[in-house]
């Protein structure tokens, strides 16, 4: 037997070492057939069953034996002509143990002589486990207050609450240096067939629920106007349009985005707001406000007519 377990432990050694060496990076689940460690965990499983059929196995003789013994204390109560009085189980002597109660039959001892409608008056004590609980508690107590009130060991609920507060404004501190926000100059802004700037800004649109007013190709619904055509409510051009996003016209139903987006989020919806203009979606709602004509376009035309007037 001596030899059997050495060349167990002997085995199960070889194998760790087998999977320690071994530089696979597959996992157990990738391939177990040929995992290194499949002998280990083969071995260690069938241990693992034979532990458990033996520890049924020894409770079911324990409950054999326990049979046998009550049957045998009942022929030998019947031989001597007595009633049989069963032992306590095991269970039943702890429940005894912890509990501290009176056995039925000894309930005259502690009868206090109320009796009410068939309900008697019993003077039993309180459970040990109960009491004992009881006096933990104070003791926790008494430590509680040396420790969170007397010697300030350890921080109150607030003062917890305090200094996740000032490490959440830390971290957030490192996060805005680490990740500083775009300045838009918002007097300054041009717009520019940018595609990255418009692609950042067609996904905060679809996503941010502009598309549910406006429609995400832009071409305006119940709610919001048209944005693809050259009639503008609020003004064109890239300065009105990014400063309506911004600020929003609260008695037409459109919020003020820039509480909740970043200035380089209201900048990217503009620019895409911008790049929709003439691409004429399909059932586009009609044209609202007026028509706006960019800066240049006005100087071209006002020069026409200088020319002409001369």
């Amino acid at each position: 037997m001596k030899k059997v377990y050495m060349s167990l432990a002997a085995f199960l050694m070889a194998s760790a070492a087998i999977a320690q060496e071994s530089s696979v990076t597959k996992t157990f689940w990738d391939d177990p057939i040929n995992d290194p460690m499949m002998p280990v965990y083969a071995v260690s499983t069938m241990v693992f069953i034979v532990l458990v059929l033996v520890l049924a196995v020894a409770l079911y003789m324990v409950r054999i034996v326990n049979i046998l013994i009550e049957q045998s204390e009942k022929d030998k109560a019947a031989q001597e002509g007595r009633v049989y009085v069963p032992r306590p189980s095991f269970w039943g002597r702890l429940s005894q143990k912890l509990n501290d109660s009176v056995p039925v039959s000894q309930e005259e001892d502690i009868d206090l002589g109320h009796n009410f409608d068939g309900i008697r008056e019993l003077d039993n004590h309180l459970p040990p486990w109960w009491k004992w609980l009881f006096y933990g508690t104070i003791g926790w107590g008494a430590v509680y207050l040396v420790v969170y009130h007397i010697s300030a060991s350890f921080p109150l609920s607030i003062g917890e609450y305090d200094r996740e507060i000032a490490l959440a404004h830390e971290q957030a501190e490192k996060r805005k240096a680490s990740q500083p926000a775009v300045v838009i100059d918002e007097n300054a802004l041009k717009y520019t067939a940018d595609a990255a700037i418009i692609a950042k800004g067609k996904s905060v649109f679809v996503g941010n629920n502009c598309g549910t007013c406006h429609r995400a190709d832009g071409g305006g619904n119940t709610i919001g106007p048209n944005l693809t055509d050259e009639f503008w409510i609020h003004g064109g051009g890239i300065k009105n349009v990014f400063s309506t996003i911004k600020n929003g016209a609260v008695e037409k139903g459109m919020p003020a985005w820039g509480k909740s987006m970043s200035s380089e989020d209201v900048r990217n919806v503009a620019f895409y707001v911008m790049s929709l203009q003439g691409t004429k979606p399909a059932n586009g709602k009609a044209p609202q406000g007026d028509k706006y004509i960019p800066e240049k376009e006005a100087v071209a035309v006002d020069s026409v007519k200088t020319q002409a007037s001369l």
